[in-house]
């Protein structure tokens, strides 16, 4: 499995990756020096390389006359932008010139590399290089990036370097990858593989003592099931296994899978699987537990968009709290490339006659409103093509919202929606397939008859009433004196002209809006308003939203930027259910695994109990209903493989493994089931344990799976998650691939299970 891994040369590595010839990777092979640009006056120049396994960048700094070296591997770039494509370039790099500077992205949270070359070829190069890696990263199967993973171990536990391994490295080794091995088992299984008898293992021994280290009993016991005793499995025997599975189960489809996952030539030809190639099968996205057909655009997207949960994020701008947090364009554009459909500006008055958008009250920095309608204007469309809603918060003066209105429409162009499609506002709102690539402003609008100049009550009374108690309590622990309320403005025509059909709205009662509200009005609710109306009215609230759009945003009290639970809002048809995207924990969590089907394009369908205007559903007591059906979920937690070690520095700290078994929906629903934990095992821990739950309203669950390691004298810490709806979860035998948490991939940290979801 792992040839020779310490033995290989980098050339015979690259050539595994169809790279040995290419002018751009042997520059970077050589490295380059480039300086990082953070400040108008950068430092002396780092040394970049790529190094020999052609999926990592070694880099080295400087701090107080110490030096320290850094890894990063390119499976965790998003992208590369090249010039001053990035806030930090167009604010510090003006001492370049902008063809030689180049952005490298980070998934998740990790802070943009912004860097400019000596040259503007060096810097092309390693632009061309980079993509060309990420490019052959993201086609690497689960087993290519475990080999990685694997040999990335081994380089780093051959402490001198001779492609030689002692027990004591193997020893580190083993605690490297998270996994505390009797030392009297491992000494067998070292003098096993040390066929030279030399206490050394070499090239064919090391590859023996992976292969060996990486097997996966479990799989090898269900393939047998299956195989028999002649250990292959035929195109029929397969047939069985996919028909146990609950997919399609034909000769041509399980031929066609094993021309596309068995590794050995002569069995591919004679239409076998072997082991291996089974192993490969279940590891790719066809064992996913998460249904494929699901990643891609396959509802209805032709409904009114009330019909819709809507990707929403509060406070875009803030890349971390909002007492003091730093406000970036950034923020935007990683939540636009998450699948957010619908982004906060909050804008105030700025000098120089430009709006400024940043945390009013507060220390947050601020940020240019023009330079974040740029960013938007870049980025509203490269992850999705439907709608784009901009929720304006405006606190700025009449002569500052016309230049917000100018900004709009000389920067997005005909990408913003200004004019109802059909010349006049519907009965019904039109739906994401109508409004492709267009973007709409939610804002307050002037009244028919009404001119600027004449001040207008907007606000909700209570509402009001909350937010300045949030905002005074906000400004008092930074001791911050508060600015006067604006909620009763002006509103400038320019600006009022380009809310179409999101026009904000005075909330009064639900039976005041059931009657009056027109279809192209809507209103916003702070989480504790909606819960009272999900409390106290819930029925007519889920009516409210087949008809209307409502925003849901968090407590102005939440100094820390933390979430609520988005759940209990889905639950009663509330689409636009805001929150904050750069705090991470299992309310994102939730919202990325909405979100994660249909394409990831922020916008799934609601329920059809949720788009019935004459629904009778009510979201705390939800009842049984025609046609509706529970479902009996059970699943039993297998094993786990190469989970991530949580203490680096500590080489003695060894994780252990518990999972844990979420599921959220309507109350009755909710519930959490875990298995034991596994003591010193976070490589391939096993636990074989079945969990059940009955879920009563299916349409609205949400699965988590969530791995934790194991504290007697503290809180558990966690290891990594995966979320998916319910209904998008596949049966049979299935790999759940964990996410970290900030949601980036751990690959290769998998979950192995057996799902089962029978009605009842």
């Amino acid at each position: 499995m792992t040839k020779g891994l310490e033995a290989r040369t980098y050339e015979e590595r690259l050539r595994e990756l169809g790279l040995t010839d290419d002018d751009d990777i042997k520059v970077m092979l050589r490295g380059s020096f480039f300086w990082k640009v953070k400040t108008h006056r950068p430092r002396k120049q780092r040394l970049y390389r790529l190094q020999e396994d052609g999926m990592t960048i070694w880099f080295e700094t400087r701090f107080k006359k110490a030096y320290s070296q850094h890894v990063f591997s390119i499976l965790h770039i998003e992208s590369v932008r090249e010039g001053y494509q990035s806030e930090g370039l167009r604010k510090y790099g003006g001492c370049f010139p902008e063809d030689q500077c180049f952005t490298i992205v980070f998934r998740g949270k990790r802070k943009n590399l912004d860097l400019a070359a000596i040259s503007v070829n060096e810097a092309q190069q390693w632009v061309r290089g980079l993509k060309k890696l990420m490019a052959r990263g993201e086609a690497m199967s689960q087993r290519e990036k475990l080999e990685h993973w694997i040999h990335d171990m081994l380089h780093q536990a051959d402490k001198n370097k001779d492609n030689k391994m002692s027990f004591k490295e193997i020893k580190n080794m083993l605690r490297m990858i998270n996994i505390d091995m009797n030392d009297i088992y491992a000494y067998r299984l070292f003098k096993e593989c040390d066929r030279s008898n030399n206490d050394r293992l070499e090239e064919y021994e090391i590859e023996e003592f992976c292969t060996r280290l990486m097997e996966r009993p479990e799989l090898k016991e269900i393939f047998h099931r299956y195989s028999g005793e002649d250990c292959v499995l035929s195109a029929e025997e397969l047939r069985e296994f996919l028909h146990d599975q609950g997919e399609e189960a034909t000769i041509k489809r399980a031929t066609d899978i094993i021309q596309t996952y068995e590794l050995n030539e002569r069995a591919r030809q004679h239409n076998l699987m072997m082991l291996d190639g089974f192993m490969m099968y279940l590891l790719s996205s066809a064992g996913d537990v998460l249904n494929q057909n699901h990643t891609e655009i396959y509802q209805d997207m032709s409904q009114p968009l009330c019909h819709y949960f809507i990707s929403s994020s509060h406070n875009t701008y803030l890349t971390d709290n909002q007492i003091g947090g730093a406000s970036s364009t950034e923020a935007y554009i990683r939540a636009l490339m998450k699948g957010c459909r619908c982004v906060e500006l909050d804008c105030w008055e700025g000098s120089n006659g430009e709006p400024i958008i940043y945390h009013g009250h507060t220390l947050t920095s601020k940020i240019l409103f023009r330079d974040v309608i740029e960013s938007i204007r870049d980025y509203a469309f490269k992850h999705s093509s439907y709608p784009l809603i901009l929720s304006l918060e405006n606190h700025c003066g009449l002569e500052q919202q016309s230049t917000m209105a100018r900004h709009m429409k000389a920067i997005l162009g005909d990408m913003l929606l200004t004019q109802p499609l059909d010349g006049d506002v519907p009965k019904q709102l039109p739906s994401p397939e109508q409004l492709k690539w267009k973007i709409l402003v939610k804002g307050k609008k002037l009244p028919e008859g009404k001119n600027e100049l004449d001040r207008c009550n907007f606000s909700n009374p209570e509402e009001e009433m909350q937010d300045e108690e949030d905002d005074r309590s906000i400004s008092s622990l930074q001791e911050i004196k508060p600015l006067q309320a604006k909620d009763a403005i002006q509103i400038s025509r320019e600006l009022s002209d380009v809310v179409v059909y999101c026009q904000a709205v005075p909330f009064q009662s639900l039976s005041r809006a059931l009657h009056n509200q027109q279809s192209n009005e809507m209103s916003s609710f702070s989480e504790r308003k909606a819960r009272k109306l999900i409390k106290e009215s819930g029925n007519q609230f889920v009516r409210y939203n087949t008809r209307h759009l409502s925003r849901i945003y968090p407590q102005g009290l939440k100094v820390n930027s933390s979430n609520y639970n988005p759940q209990e809002m889905w639950n009663a048809g509330c689409q636009l259910v805001a929150l904050n995207f750069q705090t991470p924990g299992a309310e994102m969590d939730l919202n990325d695994g909405r979100f994660s089907v249909n394409g990831s394009c922020g916008y799934v369908l609601k329920p059809a109990f949720l788009r019935n205007t004459q629904s009778s559903f009510d979201p705390e007591a939800p009842g049984r209903r025609a046609g509706q059906r529970p479902v009996a979920l059970t699943i039993k937690v297998i094993t786990a493989q190469q989970l991530p070690k949580l203490n680096k520095e500590k080489n003695s700290s060894i994780v252990d493994p518990f999972v844990r078994i979420e599921i959220y929906g309507v109350p009755v629903d909710c519930c959490k089931k875990q298995t034991e934990y596994q003591l010193n095992n976070g490589f391939n821990p096993r636990w074989n344990e079945t969990l059940t739950f009955q879920v009563r309203i299916p349409e609205l669950a949400l699965v988590r799976f969530v791995v934790e390691d194991y504290d007697t004298t503290s809180a558990n810490d966690f290891v990594g998650q995966f979320t998916l709806p319910l209904l998008s979860l596949r049966e049979g035998y299935r790999h759940i691939h964990l996410l970290s948490k900030d949601g980036t991939s751990l690959s290769p940290a998998t979950l192995f299970v057996h799902v089962r979801c029978k009605k009842m």
